[in-house]
């Protein structure tokens, strides 16, 4: 068989095909409630959307000078920048350092020195476009007062495309200002390594400058230095002690020495993307691919150390920051790009005196550093500062990182324990020292807890067309639900594939609010409603609305103490399974709150929504309240026990897009006989629920060895399944389960086994019950 020519392409080659989420136009986001200042220059193009709708905007423009200076965006200030001034007092950590940056730049507030846009009628996707007609600073806030529970005149976000007259030159960005006054200011450039001393207590901020760009970290404790002991920082013995890849609050912040020795823990990080599995780059790496006497971080080290007597060596092992690798799942280490962008920094404290060394790495013959080498900046701050644990999180994978924040209760809890877990940009408690997740499970069955779930997604659903709009993207019957009712329902895809689920809170004939987990509901809704041209606006609330849940049997006794509501509204007693009341903590003149008859552990309970500048008063209440019924504190951990008991589903493990709200056990939430009106993923549940491939059961297990997500379950040696949650039932006095299994194997009472290790080494006994294993008629929620 003879080969075909290959056919000539004229013309010279065409780069390499990739869209890049942070290339030009650049692209800000401005968090509802908050502020952001930049440099402009002429020719500057400059677009503000209304992201959500209905948010104001305030703009100041000034001068390089720091003069106030409206001309520059072309149009005349005619009001004074009130809301931009009320943001900056409010105490916020992130305003506090924008306030600073304003007045380190001489900028003046006062007077009538800003332009307003849009407001609360603005729909989704508004816009207004300026050329500025000179350099100097942009200051744009979306000012918002305190929203009440039972209103929904929410914060938004506005977003900033600012297309440059001149190109941003490589290695041109602007650092960002300090966190606080710095101690140490240092510059590594490009392809070397500095060495510097930090003091115990004190903090280091690594930054990188223009983005894309690699920095190895090392360090040694000065004092064992001194006595001639040269132990560095060990990422093996670091993963090792922690059992963790990734910096997290309290101990899986920390990094070790060789000897076990603490010796820097991380406070803060805005990329949450860095190497946890090689070391920094050697000559004997370059020799081998053909680069021999190129530059690299391990030399570079060993020159910057040499100063501190400290010994060379061939390859340095380092915390690898910004480095992007991964193991994919033959098990073989990749890399690519990093994702850093410019300014982006990890934030560490020294938990000793210790000496430390940076580098930009001179990688030049892979992606490692975007194919653009660059420089590292360091800088240190007094051991007096305060700063937050914050992570960089991503709501969605083409958004701005969100840093995580602490609720409105964090205080509080934050007095009762120090085991904070990260989940989904918000810090909450996963467990407490004085009890047990079984302790507090045993007491959200028997008495009463109380828990922080502010993290749950919530979005203001308004306008005439809001019914109409969730009637088509939800799966339930919204017509059916009365003013202040409550309904669970499932959100899918055209394919049938889970969104989210969550519960539907309908305020009047026209204002709703949903409640999910996920961020990308509340986009959906938006995208649905611009689709059809409906008059609904969708805004998200979650930062205006903070949450706690009090469980257990008791929790009507205490409810009923704390919350007061109006002649109009039920009072707690009186209020209803799935159903809501406007009330206020204590008496009419107390903090207004909303309370839901709603929960997650199986249990009577209700959830308490407010604002978060009334989060400690709330809290404070409730507390004082339960003491005399025995109040516990309850975490992620406990929860977690209470809702697989209770057969209550998680998104991730008994849901997913590829999974409908069939075989996810929730089937329930799609009426397809009785809901008059067309939704979303209609036809292809339809076809799904008279075809199925999985459902969901329970699982008994007749071991103690512990079963995890993602186990597989075998029928012989077939897989036919796979465990989605487990626990070991305390009230059971064994291990159940919930899991997805093919429906040919699906039949109660069939006996089936859990695979350990490769599946087929080792089994574990199990067989099929009906699911919840714990209270199947809902009878204790009901109660």
């Amino acid at each position: 068989m003879t080969s075909q020519p290959r056919q000539f392409r004229p013309g010279p080659p065409q780069p390499s095909g990739m869209r890049r989420a942070n290339a030009a136009p650049q692209r800000l986001t401005v968090p509802g409630g908050g502020a952001l200042m930049l440099a402009v220059a002429a020719g500057d193009r400059i677009k503000i959307t209304n992201a959500e709708g209905g948010q104001r905007a305030e703009l100041v423009a000034a001068d390089p000078q720091g003069r106030a200076d409206a001309d520059l965006l072309g149009i005349p200030a005619t009001d004074e920048p009130h809301g931009l001034r009320n943001a900056l007092t409010r105490g916020d950590v992130s305003l506090a350092r924008l306030a600073r940056s304003i007045a380190a730049r001489g900028i003046d507030l006062s007077g009538r020195c800003a332009i307003t846009l849009f407001g609360a009628a603005s729909p989704a996707g508004d816009r207004a476009e300026f050329t500025a007609c000179g350099a100097g600073w942009l200051i744009v806030a979306a000012p918002a007062a305190p929203m009440s529970p039972d209103a929904h005149d929410t914060a938004s976000p506005l977003v900033l495309h600012i297309d440059r007259a001149s190109a941003q030159a490589k290695a041109a960005f602007d650092l960002p200002d300090p966190l606080a006054d710095p101690i140490l200011d240092l510059r590594v450039k490009s392809a070397t390594a500095e060495s510097y001393l930090i003091r115990a207590g004190e903090y280091i901020q690594i930054l990188d400058v223009d983005g894309r760009q690699c920095t190895d970290f090392q360090c040694f404790d000065a004092r064992k230095l001194d006595r001639g002991i040269q132990n560095p920082l060990d990422v093996t013995t670091t993963r090792t002690i922690l059992g963790h890849s990734y910096a997290m609050p309290g101990l899986y912040s920390k990094y070790f020495d060789q000897d076990m020795t603490p010796l820097v823990e991380v406070v803060q990080d805005t990329c949450g993307r860095h190497d946890a599995f090689a070391m920094a780059c050697a000559a004997k790496y370059y020799d081998d691919i053909g680069y021999p006497g190129h530059a690299n971080c391990s030399d570079n080290f060993n020159a910057a150390l040499s100063p501190y007597g400290v010994s060379p060596r061939k390859g340095w092992m380092a915390a690898n920051f910004f480095f992007n690798t991964w193991i994919d799942a033959q098990g073989a280490l990749l890399t690519d790009e990093p994702w850093s962008r410019p300014g982006d920094y990890v934030l560490m404290r020294a938990l000793t005196d210790i000496v430390c060394v940076s580098s930009a790495c001179p990688d030049d013959t892979s992606p490692a550093n975007g194919w653009n080498l660059t420089d590292i900046h360091v800088r240190s701050y007094a051991a007096t500062e305060t700063f937050q644990r914050a992570t960089a999180w991503r709501p969605m994978p083409d958004a701005e990182p969100i840093m995580t924040r602490q609720t409105a209760f964090h205080d509080r809890f934050a007095a009762l324990t120090r085991d904070f877990t990260e989940y989904k940009g918000f810090w909450l408690p996963n467990s407490f020292p004085c009890s047990s997740p079984e302790e507090e499970y045993r007491a959200c069955r028997s008495g009463v807890t109380v828990m922080d779930l502010s993290a749950l997604r919530k979005f203001e659903v308004t306008g005439p067309d809001a019914e109409a709009l969730l009637q088509w993207v939800l799966t339930r019957d919204v017509k059916k639900l009365g003013d202040g009712q409550v309904v669970y329902s499932s959100m899918c895809y055209p394919h049938g594939g889970m969104i989210d689920d969550g519960t539907l809170f309908r305020m009047s004939y026209d204002r709703f609010r949903w409640i999910g987990g996920s961020d990308y509901g509340g986009e959906w809704l938006r995208e649905q409603a611009a689709a059809l041209g409906l008059n609904a606006m969708v805004r998200g609330s979650t930062d205006q609305l903070h949450n706690l849940a009090v469980q257990g049997p008791k929790s009507r006794d205490l409810m009923a103490e704390v919350v007061w509501t109006a002649p109009t509204q039920p009072t707690v007693r009186e209020l209803g399974w799935f159903r809501f009341a406007v009330g206020r903590i204590g008496g009419p003149e107390g903090a207004p709150v909303v309370l839901s008859r709603t929960g997650y552990t199986g249990e009577l309970g209700y959830e308490i929504f407010c604002h978060p500048k009334d989060g400690a008063a709330v809290f404070d209440a409730i507390r004082a309240a339960g003491e005399p019924l025995g109040l516990k504190p309850m975490g992620l951990a406990a929860l977690d026990l209470l809702r697989i008991e209770s057969g209550l589903v998680f998104a991730d493990h008994e849901f997913t897009d590829q999974t409908d709200p069939f075989e996810a056990g929730v089937g329930f939430t799609v009426p397809l006989k009785t809901k008059p009106d067309d939704f979303i993923g209609r036809e292809a549940l339809i076809r799904r629920k008279e075809s199925p491939r999985f459902r969901l059961i329970g699982l008994e297990i007749d071991s103690r060895v512990p079963v995890h997500h993602g186990d597989c379950l075998h029928i012989g040696r077939a897989q036919v399944g796979e465990v989605t949650s487990a626990m070991w039932s305390p009230l059971m006095d064994r291990q159940i389960a919930l899991a997805r299994v093919d429906v040919t194997h699906a039949t109660e009472g069939t006996d089936i086994e859990i695979g350990k290790l490769d599946g087929q080494q080792k089994r574990l006994p199990a067989r099929i019950t009906p699911f919840p294993h714990y209270d199947p008629g809902k009878e204790r929620p009901r109660s």
